[in-house]
């Protein structure tokens, strides 16, 4: 098999060739037809988050390893087994949740793998989707995507994911009574205006300082689009949000965004901060209580959150979002244009196309 893997932080990935795996007891090897390119990667191989205040939170430190095949949004074919596995079916095609907790303690037998301290993501603790086969421990850790397109169904074991279980955290009254805002118009910020729209939203706006994603955010259902930049912002999001903000995602996550955020809310507020961009902000302590103010994290999702998304966008045949395909051997070129903002959308690894 050939996996593009972060040999070093910070410097081009390599191709690497070894044995394609075979699956035991649980286990299942996919041939991966689609690996979605996510703004997190971007730190994975960095090796480090931005805390702000010149202080910095090291991936090595919270026990990634390398080499490392990055990629978590994975969906392709099954093409074998183990003795063991259950549920799944060889020459199906499946995508693959990949936040992986130990199994064993009290958060992953409540089913919320993704907040487990001693986590095995796929694409950061363990070998991910920038390769051509990938070997998943589990089979119940596959979801059923049926005739949609692994290059569709792929960013949703991320970028769905994690929006759709944003959304979730919302109150459904004001979800369904109130505007909400959103901070960012890339690929998380398109799929959570797509989802939005499909789940009964009241309406969105979104902020978005880069007039070329203006048009996309107005495509996917957003009701207006503006500039942060403009003097008039804070009172132009009241405005468009219908006098009073409720409800925040925050799709960036830099000091900037968040402070905004708290600052947009109106008394009972509620903002739910996705991005990972990096900074840092100071709350006032008496004022927090006193709005009765909800600043929350949230960090991608669990496998029911997956499985629900995968029925809603069957259900409601949802519209993907703006998709540029690139080959696999292409991998670092799709990291370099993700992080100097050239992507609309979502970029994602196949098996098609012309090779670097």
């Amino acid at each position: 098999m050939i996996s593009y893997e972060v040999t070093a932080f910070g410097e081009p990935l390599v191709r690497t060739e070894r044995e394609t795996p075979v699956p035991t007891g649980d286990q299942v090897l996919v041939r991966i037809e689609a690996a979605g390119v996510c703004h997190s990667d971007l730190h994975i191989w960095h090796g480090e988050y931005d805390l702000g205040n010149g202080k910095k939170l090291s991936m090595a430190d919270r026990g990634m390893k390398l080499p490392l095949t990055m990629g978590h949004e994975i969906a392709g074919e099954v093409i074998a087994v183990g003795p063991d596995a259950k549920g799944v079916e060889v020459g199906k095609k499946y995508v693959v949740f990949p936040w992986h907790g130990c199994g064993q303690c009290k958060v992953c037998k409540r089913g919320d793998e993704n907040l487990c301290l001693a986590g095995k993501s796929m694409g950061v603790y363990q070998p991910g989707g920038y390769a051509d086969h990938v070997l998943v421990s589990h089979a119940y850790y596959l979801v059923d995507i049926g005739d949609m397109p692994p290059e569709r169904a792929a960013p949703y074991a991320c970028s769905g994911l994690t929006t759709y279980s944003a959304i979730k955290k919302i109150d459904p009254q004001v979800f369904k009574d109130e505007k909400i805002v959103l901070f960012g118009a890339g690929g998380l910020g398109l799929m959570a205006i797509l989802l939005m729209k499909a789940m009964g939203g009241a309406g969105v706006v979104v902020i978005e300082p880069d007039a070329s994603k203006h048009e996309a955010a107005l495509k996917a259902g957003a009701d207006t689009v503006i500039d942060p930049k403009s003097p008039t912002f804070l009172a132009d999001v009241k405005a468009a949000a219908g006098g009073a903000v409720w409800a925040i995602i925050d799709c960036v996550g830099s000091s900037q965004t968040v402070q905004a955020g708290i600052d947009l809310l109106t008394k009972g507020g509620h903002l739910v901060q996705i991005g990972l961009f990096g900074g840092h902000v100071d709350l006032p302590t008496p004022t927090h209580a006193i709005r009765a103010l909800t600043y929350q994290g949230t960090y991608v999702g669990n496998l029911r959150d997956l499985q629900e998304l995968i029925q809603l966008v069957k259900d409601k045949n949802l519209s993907p979002v703006p998709t540029t395909c690139m080959h696999f051997s292409k991998a670092f070129t799709a990291l370099v244009a993700l992080e100097q903002g050239k992507a609309v959308g979502r970029l994602v690894l196949t098996p098609e196309g012309e090779a670097a």
